[in-house]
């Protein structure tokens, strides 16, 4: 049997952090909570995650500045930035991530987004390189 794929879920929020949680586990993954950016990156350190879900707004370290963090030190995670604002989509520090999501009480889109992101980075493990963040903004409207 193969392992379960990692999601970090970084998310201050605790009843959306469960829900998506829940959702994802129901999905096959094993998903692994982190409430800001900080403990998130601490966690990377520990445990290499197969996809990181971040939100943006966050106490201590928000979404966007631990994406810097992440895509600097820890190249080929594929990163959804999942914020209840669209209006970080067109920052320039938010196209390093591989997916943008508005967050919507429909969660189909997360998880055909987590999904295909997953797919893509084993895909790209057996061929011997980490997926194109240029070919999954492409898919993403960037």
């Amino acid at each position: 049997m193969e392992p379960k794929a990692k999601v970090l879920i970084v998310e201050d929020d605790e009843s959306q952090g469960f829900l998506y949680s829940e959702e994802l586990r129901e999905e096959g993954y094993d998903p692994l909570l982190a409430r800001n950016g900080k403990e998130a990156i601490q966690f990377i350190k520990k445990t290499r995650p197969d996809l990181i879900l971040l939100d943006i707004f966050m106490p201590v370290m928000d979404g966007m500045e631990a994406l810097g963090r992440i895509v600097s030190k820890h190249k080929g995670i594929p990163i959804i930035l999942y914020s209840s604002s669209p209006n970080y989509r067109q920052d320039f520090l938010s196209w390093t991530a591989d997916a943008y999501l508005v967050k919507s009480s429909d969660l189909t889109e997360l998880k055909e987004t987590v999904k295909r992101l997953i797919r893509q980075r084993q895909v790209g493990i057996q061929k011997g390189g980490s997926h194109s963040k240029k070919d999954a903004a492409k898919k993403d409207g960037r």
